[in-house]
Formats: structure tokens, sequence, C-alpha cells
């Protein structure tokens, strides 16, 4: 399996699959393909994984796409500006990704629910209770709103974050949620009461434009009426 990436601020990303070679995407996640592609739709897992994936923000059922013969094409695109992201990851190594944030994948890597364990960051994290935990083998492609930034932590150094900022992130890391300190920066700073502390081990990746802060602006300009 080879891939390509094109485009900037609306991406899409070109994945060349030779005989036997499959890959993975939500329901109507493909934008267009050429070639002697099979489709099959399907819970993939049984209905408590389809439920799962569900809650963590992707479609029920899944579709794959196979190559039976030659080169086969099948073209993935983002739904907001953003990013495509493509991790390689080894047998056991996970991603804990915002909700939504798949895009399609080869076979053999899960795409399965991930709780926060702490009350706290469950209510406040900006995400809520559920986002993704992905895990290989192989190559999975993610999309994050807005432009993507990554930060390699050390054993005990923490980032204080935006919760709504936090794209994705290693399991090494620790997530908790910490209040604003001081009744005028509550009131008067802007920002949201409460804030992300990432504590090291590991990557973690922020993003420019959350999907939120972009709906809201562009709630400002559609009539009420």
């Amino acid at each position: 399996m080879r891939y390509e990436i094109y485009g900037t601020v609306l991406p899409s990303v070109d994945v060349w699959l030779e005989p036997g070679e499959a890959v993975f995407t939500e329901s109507g996640g493909m934008a267009w393909m050429k070639g002697d592609i099979e489709m099959s739709t399907g819970t993939r897992g049984g209905f408590m994984a389809g439920l799962g994936r569900k809650l963590a923000g992707e479609s029920f059922f899944m579709t794959t796409y196979t190559c039976r013969s030659g080169t086969g094409l099948v073209t993935f695109t983002p739904e907001a500006p953003g990013r495509i992201m493509v991790f390689d990851l080894q047998p056991g190594q996970s991603l804990i990704c915002q909700k939504d944030a798949f895009m399609a994948a080869q076979e053999g890597v899960s795409v399965e629910m991930y709780f926060r364990k702490r009350l706290g960051a469950s209510l406040f994290g900006g995400e809520g209770f559920i986002l993704q935990k992905i895990s290989g083998p192989g190559l999975v492609f993610l999309e994050i709103a807005g432009d993507v930034r990554d930060y390699l932590l050390q054993p005990g150094e923490v980032m204080k974050v935006d919760p709504g900022h936090i794209a994705l992130y290693e399991p090494t890391v620790d997530y908790d949620i910490t209040t604003v300190k001081g009744i005028t920066n509550v009131l008067f700073a802007g920002e949201s009461l409460f804030l992300a502390t990432l504590t090291g081990p590991g990557r973690v990746w922020l993003q420019s434009m959350p999907i939120s802060n972009l709906a809201a602006k562009i709630r400002q300009y559609i009539p009420s009426k």
C-alpha cells in the first residue's frame, strides 16, 4: 500500500492498493475510487464494537475497500479544514484521539472506545467521557481540524492546555483537569474555566482550531430568522 496527500487547508489523500490489499473507513468516508475495488460494509467486530465506535464519534458500520486485480485507487477527504495525519502503528502501539478523528486505516488496525478514568477529566475535558483508542499494527489516517503541533513531554513535564485543543496523545501521557485560579482570571481572561494538564512522558499533538470554535464563529454570521 502506498499513499500521497494533496492540498493544504482542504487536503485529500490518495491510497493505492495492490491485489489483496484493503483499507477500511466509516460509512460515507470515501470520496472517489477507481480500479477493480470491492466494497464490503459491516459492523466490523459485531454489534458491541459498532456501538462503541458510534459512541466514540464514528459510524456504526464500516466499509472495507479491497483491490481484486491491478492497482486500485481510493481517495479520502476530511470533513473540515485541517490536516490529514498518517501513523504507521506497530503491534501493540496505540494513540488516544479526539472524537471523529479516525479517517481510514489498513486491515489490522482497531478503532474502539476509550474511557477517561478521572471524573473531572471526563466532565470538563472538552471532548466528553469517551474518546477513541486506535491500535496497530498498520497505517492509520487521521483528520484533525486546523493545523497541528506536536510536543514530546519528558517524565514529569507538564503542559497546560485548553481542553478543546487536544487532538491526540500517547497512552503514556497522564491527562487531568485543573481549574483556573483567581476570580479575575475566571471572569475576564476569556479562557475556559478548566485547563487540561498533560504530564509526560509521551508525545502530544495539539490543534490550532477545534471544530467547535469554528462552528461558534460561523454561527455569529448565520441569520437567526
